[in-house]
């Protein structure tokens, strides 16, 4: 999905809003960002200041430009995500609402059939080490009206899903090493698609084939 060439984009008219820290990491050569740390990352989750949470500058600048493609080409990024990543047929739903998607459960990823985990083909600027996981629902993840930001109940699901999922399949030590956490929705650039996401610290290869089978298509 990178691009190999990066297209030149008019910071005027991004394809999608730019925050001050955007426009500030736009400016920063690689070699000069700090990459966030596995520490760090316990903070940010635990804290839930995702807003901390950015790319490298060079990944950003190359996915600011490959947003303004998939937008021309598949009208947007979500768009993209279901046709080409995720493989899934929405369901007719009434105009001007997210894509719906037929589910075997009403609770979000109690069946292997209802979600798919994906690597991130856009991570965050982590240190080496780290793997970036989404795990995409059909089922719908249930948010307050507030930030959008996960309900108690759906944050227990997610819990317990991540542990039997991913923290049981490392062992000893397991639950050192996996963090997790769902964007609020003014922070998502993929709106309409349930997902959360799921970072591993070194985690085996064996195991990422393992969790990234698909049993949803």
């Amino acid at each position: 999905m990178h691009q190999s060439a990066v297209r030149e984009i008019d910071y005027d008219n991004p394809p999608f809003p730019l925050t001050a820290i955007d426009r500030e990491i736009l400016a920063t050569k690689d070699e000069d960002y700090h990459r966030v740390t596995w520490d760090e990352l316990r903070q940010i989750t635990a804290n839930n200041t995702l807003e901390q949470l950015k790319r490298l500058p060079s990944d950003l600048r190359r996915y600011l430009a490959w947003c303004y493609d998939i937008k021309n080409r598949y009208g947007s990024i979500t768009t993209f995500v279901i046709q080409e990543r995720l493989h899934w047929t929405p369901e007719p739903a009434p105009a001007g609402s997210g894509p719906v998607f037929a589910h075997h459960s009403d609770v979000p990823f109690a069946d292997r059939r209802d979600y798919a985990v994906l690597p991130n083909d856009w991570p965050y600027g982590f240190e080496p080490g780290i793997k970036h996981l989404l795990v995409w629902s059909k089922t719908p993840i249930a948010v307050d009206d507030q930030l959008g930001d996960v309900t108690p109940e759906s944050r227990r699901l997610i819990e317990e899903f991540v542990e039997r999922h991913f923290i049981r399949a490392l062992g000893e030590g397991g639950r050192d090493r996996v963090l997790w956490f769902k964007n609020w929705v003014k922070l998502q650039s993929v709106r309409g698609v349930d997902h959360v996401h799921v970072l591993v610290r070194y985690p085996p290869d064996d195991l990422l084939k393992e969790w990234t089978e698909r049993d949803d298509i």
